[in-house]
C-alpha cells in the first residue's frame, strides 16, 4: 500500500507534553482498532516526537495508545521552529526505511494514510505547513472522526461518473459559532483528465475534545531518527525565550462571570452591570468568541477593555476550569462548551429554555440578563451583609 498507518505529533514544551498529545492518541488508537476491524488491515498507530532530551517521553506516547514512536533528538530541536520541524516532519514520514524500522510496512510505502495535530498555536501552523509540504489537504479545528467508504458524484473530482472512495477520514468540525456541522473529506481527483491522488488526510484536532487513554502495560517499537540541518535551516535561532502570562489571568480565577450576544439590547449598560456583578464576586470577565469581533458599538474604553482576543473562552480562546463558571446572554456554541466545560460549578442566565448551555449547567435561570442580575446583586449584598 502507497499510504499506510497514522502518524501523530506529539506536542510537548521543553519535554512538558500537551494534555492534546494523549487525547490525539487516544482517539487514534481508538480509530485504528475500529480500521483494523473493519478492513481486516494491520496498521498502526506512530507518534513523532521532536526535541532535545525527550527519550521519556516516547514511553509515555506508547502508554496513551501508540504502537510505535519514531524520535528525533537534537539541540536544535529543543524549541519549535516551524520550518525545521516541517522538514524533519516531512522526511521522517517519506523514509519507508525509518517506518520500516518500527511497523511492518509495504515495499511501495510513500506517506502516511492519515495524520494527526493538535488544533493549538503550534499545531495550527505546523499542520498546514507540513502539509503543503506533502502536497496534501487538511482540515483545520476537527472535533469528531470515522472512517468509512463514500460513493460521490462530482462534476469535478469524478466527471460526473459515480465512484467509490475506500478508508476515507471523515472529518467534522464545528462552524458559524458551533451552530451548524462540517464535514470535511479529502478525495483523490478520480476524473481522468485531473487524477491525482491526495495523501495523508490529515487534521489538527481541538483540544479537550477527545478522551486520552493511559495503560502502563502497553508495549511498542522506538526508534531513533537522525535529523540532518543545512545552513539555511539554521538562520533562523531562537537566543532568548520568555514565556508571556496571559494580560487577563482566566485560568488562574476561581470565579469567572462570562457574557455573550444576550447583552445586545443595551450593551453598555448591561456590560456595566456584569461588570458590578464580577466585582461582587472577585471575579474575572470573559467573554464568547462573537464578542471579539466587536459587533456592538460602545465606548472605546470597554471595547478595549472587554471586546479582546485575551478574555475569549472556547477553542478560539482559553480553556478554564474556575470552581463556579457564570454565563450570562451565552447560547453555548460548541466551540464555547469545549472551553469551560472542566468548570465545577456552573450558572447560566439565559432567556432561551432551548439554549445548549442549559444542558452544562448546574443551576440554570431563565431570564434576561437585565431582569436577573439586579436581584442577584440584591441578594450577594445582603448574604455579604449578614442577612437572609
Amino acid at each position: 500500500m502507497k499510504y499506510e498507518h497514522l502518524f501523530v505529533f506529539f506536542e510537548h514544551d521543553d519535554g512538558n507534553p500537551a494534555n492534546v498529545s494523549f487525547e490525539m492518541l487516544g482517539e487514534a488508537r481508538r480509530l485504528m482498532d475500529e480500521f483494523n476491524r473493519k478492513y481486516s488491515r494491520n496498521e498502526k498507530v506512530i507518534a513523532i516526537i521532536l526535541g532535545h532530551n525527550i527519550k521519556s517521553l516516547c514511553e509515555r506516547a506508547i502508554h496513551a495508545g501508540a504502537d510505535a514512536v519514531i524520535y528525533a533528538d537534537h539541540p536544535e530541536l529543543r524549541y519549535p521552529r516551524i520550518m525545521v520541524d516541517t522538514k524533519i516532519i516531512c522526511s521522517l514520514v517519506r523514509d519507508r526505511q525509518t517506518v520500516a524500522k518500527v511497523v511492518e510496512t509495504s515495499e511501495d510505502y510513500v506517506k502516511p494514510r492519515y495524520m494527526f495535530f493538535g488544533a493549538d498555536a503550534i499545531g495550527r501552523h505546523l499542520s498546514a505547513t507540513v502539509l503543503a509540504e506533502l502536497e496534501s489537504g487538511l482540515a483545520s479545528d476537527v472535533n469528531k472522526l470515522l472512517v468509512d467508504d463514500v460513493t460521490i458524484t462530482h462534476e469535478h473530482k469524478t466527471k460526473g461518473k459515480q465512484e467509490k472512495y475506500e478508508k476515507i477520514l471523515f472529518m467534522y468540525r464545528p462552524d458559524f459559532s458551533g451552530f451548524l456541522w462540517t464535514q470535511i473529506l479529502c478525495l483523490d481527483n478520480k476524473n481522468p483528465e485531473i487524477a491525482r491522488e491526495y495523501s495523508p488526510q490529515a487534521c489538527s484536532i481541538i483540544p479537550g475534545v477527545f478522551q486520552p487513554i493511559i495503560d502502563s502495560s502497553r508495549k511498542g517499537k522506538i526508534v531513533e531518527y537522525e535529523p540532518t540541518f543545512s545552513g539555511k535551516d539554521l538562520k533562523i535561532r531562537i537566543v532568548k525565550r520568555e514565556i508571556i502570562k496571559s494580560e487577563v489571568p482566566l485560568e488562574d480565577s476561581r470565579i469567572v462571570v462570562a457574557f455573550g450576544r444576550g447583552i445586545k439590547d443595551s450593551p453598555e449598560s448591561n456590560i456595566k452591570l456584569i461588570e458590578q456583578f464580577a466585582n461582587t464576586l472577585d471575579a474575572e470577565i470573559a467573554i464568547s468568541l462573537p464578542l471579539s469581533k466587536q459587533p456592538y458599538s460602545i465606548s472605546q474604553s470597554l471595547k478595549s477593555t472587554y471586546f479582546i482576543p485575551a478574555r475569549v473562552v472556547g477553542t478560539s480562546g482559553k480553556k478554564i476550569k474556575p470552581k463556579v463558571y457564570v454565563a450570562i446572554g451565552i447560547s453555548g456554541a460548541t466551540q464555547h462548551i469545549v472551553g469551560m466545560k472542566d468548570s465545577e460549578f456552573v450558572v447560566s442566565i439565559n432567556p432561551d429554555p432551548d439554549a445548549p448551555i442549559k444542558d452544562e449547567s448546574d443551576i440554570y435561570i431563565q431570564g434576561r440578563m437585565e431582569d436577573v442580575l439586579p436581584l442577584l446583586l440584591d441578594s450577594i449584598k445582603k448574604i455579604k451583609e449578614g442577612g437572609n
